[in-house]
């Protein structure tokens, strides 16, 4: 998505001229538009990084996590990217989330510590007085951290302008097959996914 862009972006400038000296992760849902893997592996190929793909399709066939009722893989992505942060020993993960997204992200703090069992709890969390963050965590401790939280939506679409960052094609308005379900439109591929939930 357009934060995970962003992200992507800043890090780079971060980090340039030399290259990203991290893996980039997706917590692949197995309901990506083919628009969104295109973009995703295209632009792991330009910044010549590593991609470590989380599958969710791969964790319920394991029997990690059972596919939800209602077709929605959201709420089941949580326990797929803790097993890949135990696989890989992440200290520390960057995300794009914001705190205008939702109520239980905007008690989220820049560096948000999570126990050993990736739980985060809004008071054993560390001050940040004056911008200054505590990533000291014990082994199986992890952060969470959110360089974009106190960007709001606005912002993340001027600094996409202001970059001239290239999107997904899904961005944009273009002609793609849709099924009228109840005075619903469905991309094709959102309404098989909604579908196979049933």
């Amino acid at each position: 998505g357009k934060d995970s862009i962003v992200m992507l972006r800043l890090a780079q400038k971060a980090f340039a001229p030399g290259r990203i000296p991290f893996p980039v992760m997706h917590v692949d849902t197995g309901h990506n538009f083919p628009e969104v893997l295109e973009y995703r592996d295209r632009r792991v190929d330009e910044l010549g990084l590593q991609l470590i793909v989380a599958s969710v399709p791969d964790a319920i066939a394991r029997g990690l996590v059972s596919e939800p009722a209602g077709g929605s893989r959201n709420r089941i992505q949580t326990p797929v990217l803790l097993d890949a942060v135990d696989k890989y020993r992440f200290d520390a993960l960057f995300g794009g989330a914001r705190r205008d997204e939702e109520k239980a992200r905007a008690k989220e703090r820049v560096f948000s510590f999570r126990d050993e069992f990736g739980q985060w709890d809004p008071k054993n969390q560390r001050p940040e007085l004056w911008s200054l963050y505590n990533g000291r965590h014990h082994p199986g401790e992890s952060i969470r951290v959110f360089p974009l939280s106190n960007w709001t939506e606005l912002d993340i679409w001027h600094y996409i302008a202001r970059e001239e960052i290239p999107l997904p094609s899904i961005y944009y308005a273009h002609e793609r097959e849709v099924v009228n379900r109840d005075g619903m439109l469905f991309a094709v591929n959102e309404f098989i996914s909604a579908r196979a939930g049933e």
